[in-house]
């Protein structure tokens, strides 16, 4: 074959920075990229230099959401429209097995299906939940500092709240939950709501769920947030015999 390599499948993570929390009242004003491929040896690594686009978001920056991420109107104002360049960025077919992202929700608002060819998603902040439960807390930066993924360069990481960088050290993420968990357990995971280790506020918080009070979870059944309905229901029916939650290790939740 004239010596040419096979490139192998990939996972792509993603991490957009844009206007504001939802469109269409808000666009995407830059994207990034960091792909991830199981290596030879069977385990997940980082592949290639992964990279980033500025976007036209079509309306102006409004100033909260530049101090986050220190985009102006000016440095976006030549670059291409979202619809130009996302299919290319957010379907690298046919070696794309899925994208992910940190709080992949808010990306996917944004990556429709049919921008993303129908793609599959990987939450990383709901797989660290699972995976990862004693965490002091589950955002990209914290989870960085706090596992020290190996191989990560600081500096390439920084400065955060901007796409690539983001995207990167979410990679480191990815990689290292990969090798802790199937593809298909991730994806899974990633498409239900998330069930959180620790009681979030009230009387219980900073408990494990599976510490409080019957009286006090019957109460979370019922709340507006479907993370907490949904995580108060699982212990509910680990109390009633239909299987495990709260402070498990990745060993118990692999089972």
């Amino acid at each position: 074959m004239g010596g040419m390599r096979q490139q192998p499948s990939i996972i792509r993570v993603v991490d957009l920075e844009t206007t504001g929390n939802a469109p269409p009242t808000h666009g995407v004003c830059e994207i990034g990229w960091q792909d991830v491929a199981l290596g030879k040896d069977g385990r997940w690594e980082l592949y290639g230099e992964g990279g980033n686009r500025l976007v036209n978001p079509g309306r102006s920056m409004p100033p909260v959401t530049q101090a986050i991420h220190h985009i102006r109107d000016e440095d976006v104002a030549d670059a291409p429209w979202w619809h130009e360049i996302a299919r290319n960025v957010l379907d690298p077919y046919p070696r794309r097995v899925a994208l992910a992202a940190h709080r992949a929700d808010f990306e996917q608002q944004f990556c429709t299906s049919a921008m993303t060819h129908g793609a599959q998603w990987i939450c990383t902040w709901k797989c660290a939940l699972r995976l990862w439960p004693d965490s002091p807390s589950f955002s990209n930066q914290v989870l960085r500092y706090w596992r020290k993924p190996d191989g990560l360069d600081h500096e390439r990481g920084l400065p955060a709240h901007r796409a690539f960088p983001d995207a990167y050290v979410t990679a480191h993420h990815l990689r290292d939950q990969l090798n802790e968990a199937s593809v298909a357990q991730l994806i899974e995971w990633s498409s239900i709501p998330a069930l959180l280790p620790r009681v979030r506020f009230g009387a219980d918080r900073g408990k494990p769920w599976n510490e409080i009070e019957e009286e006090s979870l019957v109460k979370f059944l019922t709340d507006r947030d479907p993370d907490v309905r949904f995580t108060a229901e699982t212990e509910m029916a680990r109390r009633r015999g239909g299987g495990l939650v709260g402070r498990m290790t990745a060993q118990e939740l692999l089972l």
